[in-house]
């Protein structure tokens, strides 16, 4: 499974980071950052990791691109 962190930058808004790599895509705002990672994460499973200003984890969420009869509940932190 790939992760897809949401992370604070103090230069250029919010980073896109996909985990285990180097590359950062920045976004303005963390809601346009996420909507770029579920773009970018197209096939596969994915999770996606949505990081507070202080850099602890506010949110998670598994996302299936597949029909999955039981799919993950989306966890609020």
């Amino acid at each position: 499974m790939t992760t897809y962190h949401i992370l604070p930058d103090p230069d250029k808004g919010w980073a896109i980071k996909k985990e285990g790599g180097r590359r950062k895509i920045f976004a303005p705002t963390q809601k346009s950052a996420e909507k770029i990672a579920r773009r970018s994460a197209t096939s596969g499973r994915f999770e996606i990791v949505i990081h507070r200003r202080d850099g602890r984890i506010r949110d998670m969420d598994t996302i299936h691109p597949t029909s999955d009869p039981f799919p993950p509940k989306r966890s609020r932190r």
